[in-house]
């Protein structure tokens, strides 16, 4: 039986850890994508965890789309839409996923791989993490409207017109990843963000990342009563109550995600 090319793993309570091992660079393969929505559908209805980091094994985040297997196979009937489906799906598995996700790039995340860790909640890289669009040299395109989530105008169509890699140092410059770390605090710092939003109320972040997906592009009248409309949803739990009764009583609070 062949190892998962996605793996997860509950590294700590209410933390899980989930990893991209498909070598050599982690490109997402139909195997890597399926198993992206299977794991992050699983993820959503796990009790037990509460935050999730995403990063890639060894040397890169992820490469994207896998430009040898495509080179010169003939396609069939099909297989690009069913292609670019389980891609849209995979993407959106993250960004629908019930638990707050953490990226952490600790090597490139090129074309489709800057579109998954675009689709995490929070980003952090390394120095030798970086995003890029580099299909104008492989002759593909895609990964633009993902980008543009992160990126400015110019910047973005810098990258997707020429290629260009944009490095940690200055994705923390342009205010893109939380922080840029060395290769080897990398996992820490990650793992000190999923552990804060694990102590927090379950309902609490579940609802805070559903209103910011679907605020992203709605008018502020519009986004801001969809919020007010989850506060009201929230208030009802007796984890609200608890946080208010806790902040009274000038301790710390018992979450138990009702």
């Amino acid at each position: 039986m062949s190892e998962p090319v996605v793996r997860c793993e509950i590294v700590e309570p209410g933390v899980a850890l989930v990893t991209l091992d498909n070598p050599p660079v982690n490109a997402h393969s139909d195997t890597v994508l399926e198993g992206l929505m299977a794991t992050f559908d699983a993820l959503s209805d796990r009790d037990d965890v509460r935050a999730v980091v995403l990063t890639g094994a060894g040397k890169v985040f992820c490469a994207g789309a896998d430009i040898k297997s495509r080179a010169g196979a003939e396609r069939a009937l099909g297989d690009h839409w069913q292609s670019s489906r389980r891609a849209r799906e995979a993407y959106h598995a993250i960004m629908e996923c019930q638990k707050p996700v953490i990226a952490a790039i600790n090597g490139p995340a090129l074309g489709g791989g800057l579109a998954i860790a675009a689709s995490c909640d929070i980003l952090l890289a390394s120095e030798k993490g970086c995003l890029g669009l580099p299909e104008i040299d492989v002759g593909l395109l895609g990964g633009g409207r993902h980008a543009q989530r992160l990126f400015g105008h110019s910047r973005l169509r810098r990258m997707m017109l020429t290629g260009l890699r944009v490095y940690g140092p200055e994705l923390y410059r342009l205010g893109i990843v939380e922080a840029c770390t060395s290769p080897e605090t990398l996992m820490a710092e990650a793992l000190t963000i999923a552990r804060d939003i694990a102590s927090k109320s379950p309902i609490a972040t579940r609802l805070a990342k559903h209103a910011l997906n679907q605020i992203e592009e709605l008018s502020l009248r519009d986004g801001y009563r969809f919020e007010q409309t989850m506060t009201g949803q929230l208030s009802g739990t007796e984890d609200s109550k608890e946080a208010m009764r806790a902040f009274v009583e000038k301790r710390r609070p018992v979450f138990r995600g009702a």
